[in-house]
């Protein structure tokens, strides 16, 4: 049981994190902050981008550093749903069944390359991710606190992959892409990893138990009703624009607002502003839209979307800004 952090310790602790990261995962800060947000609000990631940008060695290092269990899936055509959530073998010696269980059962769960296996199989994490519990032969079995999935994805049009089901993508809170470095950083990166793997001198920064603690506070993070207005209202205008066939569900807006909060919390603050909520809109929101035929044809993007929407909508005006406290 740890002692209650202050709000200044778990901001210095975050930061530290994120450098140490820094350190391994070689020019991907944003990145690495954007993953913390989700953790800081309990949500999950998919990592979409092609193979070799690193999106395995980020989830290795987030997993070193914060010091937790960590389990892997490698999704592969012929996984089964047993192999995620574990499976109940009969014992001759004393004739009972006894519980072996999954790799889902850790803190931290790398899903690799979740869209190679079939949706069948994907549809065993769907319990996991949405109420942190795994049911085998009737039995559910909690799993640890903070619970993460941090999924990796290639894009679609890789040979042998699935499209993720929409309730799936709905659960994950961010999708985030890497990207390739730039020059000056890949360079830096030779050297790095020349000089051996960085991370196997990666040491934890966060206990789970740190973290988890933080979760709470961001829980207790305030939020004036015109922000809540001002992402209610983003919401209801993609469900009604012409080239959605489907907008932000009720779940998006509620994962928005979590994002919000942690993006508050980590900037230092316990209340949010505007730009938390817009911030944090280009990785928590266009996974979770469906464009209409026509506007796929057209080459539409979901991101160009929720930027028009956000354009359209009023700035609200928090009392804390107009105190001059933002």
């Amino acid at each position: 049981m740890v002692a209650p952090l202050l709000h200044e310790q778990s901001f210095h602790l975050l930061e530290r994190f994120v450098e140490r990261l820094g350190t391994v995962v070689v020019g991907k800060k944003k990145e690495i902050e954007l993953t913390l947000l989700a953790m800081l609000c309990g949500g999950h990631v998919l990592l979409e981008d092609v193979p070799g940008v690193g999106k395995t060695l980020l989830v290795r290092a987030i997993a070193k550093g914060l010091g937790a269990s960590y389990g892997r899936i490698q999704f592969t055509s012929d996984l089964m749903p047993s192999d995620i959530t574990g499976v109940s073998v009969y014992k001759p010696q004393s004739g009972e069944f006894e519980f072996r269980p999954g790799p889902i059962l850790n803190s931290i769960v790398l899903a690799d390359e979740i869209n190679r296996a079939a949706p069948r199989t994907q549809s065993a994490l769907l319990e996991a991710m949405e109420e942190r519990v795994v049911t085998v032969d009737g039995v559910s079995r909690p799993l640890p606190e903070p619970f993460l999935l941090l999924a990796t994805q290639n894009p679609l049009q890789f040979e042998g992959t699935f499209r993720l089901p929409e309730a799936q993508m709905d659960r994950f809170l961010m999708r985030i892409s890497l990207g390739y470095p730039s020059v000056e950083e890949e360079v830096r990166l030779l050297g790095v990893q020349g000089e051996g793997s960085p991370l196997s001198r990666l040491r934890p920064v966060l206990l789970a138990e740190e973290l988890a603690a933080m979760q709470r506070q961001v829980r207790t993070v305030t939020v004036d009703d015109t922000i809540k207005r001002y992402i209610v209202a983003a919401a209801d205008a993609s469900r009604r624009h012409k080239e959605l066939a489907l907008g932000i569900s009720p779940r998006g807006t509620l994962a928005w607002l979590g994002a919000a909060k942690a993006h508050a919390f980590y900037r230092g603050r316990m209340y949010v502003v505007p730009d938390d909520v817009k911030l944090t809109a280009e990785a928590v929101l266009p996974h979770r839209l469906i464009l209409t035929a026509e506007a796929r044809l057209s080459g539409r993007q979901p991101e160009e979307l929720v930027c028009e929407i956000l354009h359209r909508i009023s700035v609200p005006m928090t009392r804390q800004a107009s105190e001059g406290l933002a």
